[in-house]
């Protein structure tokens, strides 16, 4: 059956099941707009290319599927790229298309073409140009294959406009054979006895867990791991949900913004056992203080994150989930007694807290999301102080809860990924918590919410300025606000009315709880405007260049 390249492109993803894409389309993938007018395939048509790569991958962490975004060459292309430098730092599977001029017209700056393959080569896990249409089924196989597997990331595939037209047989692969791309998934078994012979000698244990963990679909095997040998876990940014938030065992976040008795842990552990997470500077601090009197176990899929960043004892290359489930065959309980009367020691004295008084401050109004949506819900967060008040006071207990930007920090994450994971979890409440910063990033995004009728609920903490690089100023530059005073702000509920959307203006604290369950009730989109408190601080804070143990913003 002969098909032309455009046709095999959506059959293509038929055959792999994608049932969603997004994306904006443009002169030279109107071939692949045109078979997509046919399709089942649902198009969401974002308003910009970086909120389509941001909806990708939103979708992508909300349903553990490959999200799919498309693109045209040129401007198309390259407003992708934030989105997708997002997606392959936090080990999101996308596979994105860019639509690229003819095969003859390459390399001759024709009208809006880029070197799509240059670009993105440092900023994705592997790209391909297509130059045959011979092939295209199969790179795409490929593609979606090399995306979801191993160390998930982002595959770009460039299409030129003649490659689309031209026609080939349409065979689809039945599975992908890569030369030479063959993931370790099982654990050396020699490595996890010496690894459960460590934990069972251990005094002071401590459980360090990244996105990793939700990305093998290892939290379950985590759970009971713990409830085996009863160690405290902590988790990064891109961790949490792994392990319920609530759970007792739990230390919340570490690093620069984690809790403080998270951060003490991990200072005077002596066994760190690390799972699915990359030891960033965000979370070690000064790198030649963290952790000082620790054995480390790294298990992690990738074997270039092991020893990267800190020098490991037991280095495990491997599948979370298989892992885990061998560990717990071998696992005996450590005499951890006292470890636990320290960390309720550490709790009690250095809570996670903020002043409670009549103001209406951003992390009261995260509480309240938190319990009138009974923990449920699944939070999206753009990048700053809205970000880590989300992290530390929105506890969330099940994988894919909690969705955000974190090895690039993208302002304007936030709201295109939101619309992605209610595209992919439509019977659940998803919560954009936001700052007024960021939010202008991609606000355009409001008419896709809009013309989706998607009910996605977008919280502002407006403070009037961009707030963590304010608290920098304020801490560290003596209060010399240098352009982060947002002085000429929009209107943001006349802003919500224009795109169609419900605007709500919430002033006093004794109005939040009223607000978000007005909000909770309307089907479609709701912005809320959040006047908080202008020169409230993210704490703790570990300055820059410190040990993760020294914190500003807690009690001594």
């Amino acid at each position: 059956m002969k098909l032309t390249g455009a046709k095999i492109f959506v059959e293509s993803l038929k055959k792999q099941g994608i049932e969603v894409m997004f994306g904006y389309p443009g002169g030279v993938v109107l071939p692949i707009f045109d078979a997509l007018y046919d399709s089942d395939i649902k198009f969401i048509l974002t308003r910009h290319e970086q909120g389509a790569a941001h909806a990708a991958d939103g979708y992508a962490r909300a349903t553990g599927k490959v999200g799919v975004c498309l693109a045209t060459s040129g401007p198309g292309a390259t407003n992708l790229l934030t989105g997708l430098a997002t997606a392959n730092m936090d080990s999101v599977p996308v596979v994105a298309f860019t639509g690229q001029v003819k095969t003859t017209l390459i390399g001759n700056d024709a009208f809006q073409e880029v070197d799509v393959i240059g670009l993105t080569r440092p900023i994705s896990k592997h790209n391909y140009l297509v130059k045959d249409v011979k092939n295209l089924a199969t790179v795409i196989k490929n593609a979606f294959h090399i995306a979801s597997t191993g160390r998930p990331g982002v595959v770009v595939v460039d299409l030129p406009v003649d490659i689309q037209i031209q026609e080939t047989d349409f065979h689809y692969p039945e599975k992908a054979d890569i030369r030479g791309y063959k993931p370790t998934c099982k654990g050396h078994i020699g490595q996890i006895k010496k690894a459960v012979k460590l934990i069972a000698g251990s005094k002071k244990p401590v459980l360090y867990i990244g996105g990793g963990v939700i990305i093998s679909g290892a939290s379950e095997k985590l759970r009971e791991f713990v409830e085996k040998t009863e160690i405290p876990v902590t988790m990064t940014l891109m961790g949490l949900g792994a392990f319920p938030g609530t759970h007792e065992l739990s230390l919340g976040m570490l690093g620069m913004h984690g809790t403080a008795y998270a951060n003490h842990a991990i200072q005077d552990s002596d066994l760190v056992i690390a799972v699915g997470a990359r030891f960033d500077d965000r979370v070690t601090g000064k790198i030649d203080e963290f952790a000082p009197h620790a054995k480390i176990i790294h298990i992690d899929i990738d074997p270039c994150a092991i020893s990267k960043n800190v020098k490991v004892d037991i280095p495990i290359v491997g599948d979370a989930n298989c892992i885990m489930a061998d560990m717990l065959k071998y696992v005996k309980r450590p005499e951890i007694a006292k470890w636990h009367k320290q960390i309720a020691s550490w709790k009690k004295k250095f809570p996670l807290t903020y002043k409670k008084d009549s103001k209406l401050r951003p992390q009261y109004v995260v509480e309240e999301i938190y319990n009138l949506t009974k923990g449920k819900a699944i939070v999206t967060t753009e990048v700053g102080q809205n970000q880590m008040w989300a992290a530390q006071f929105y506890r969330c207990d099940v994988p894919r809860q909690f969705i955000s930007s974190g090895g690039l920090g993208t302002m304007g994450y936030g709201l295109p990924a939101a619309i992605g994971a209610q595209i992919g979890c439509p019977k659940k409440t998803v919560f954009d918590i936001a700052g007024d910063g960021s939010i202008q990033m991609n606000i355009q995004e409001l008419t896709t919410a809009v013309s989706n009728k998607l009910p996605v609920k977008v919280a502002i903490l407006n403070n009037g300025c961009l707030g963590m690089v304010r608290q920098w100023q304020e801490l560290f530059y003596k209060k010399r606000y240098s352009h982060t005073c947002l002085e000429c702000s929009p209107d943001f509920v006349k802003l919500a009315e224009a795109y169609g959307a419900v605007g709500i203006r919430i002033t006093k604290k004794q109005d939040v709880k009223k607000a978000i369950k007005h909000a909770l009730k309307i089907e479609g989109p709701v912005l809320m405007d959040f006047k908080v408190e202008p020169e409230e601080n993210v704490f703790p804070m570990v300055p820059a260049g410190q040990p993760i143990n020294k914190m500003i913003g807690v009690l001594a």
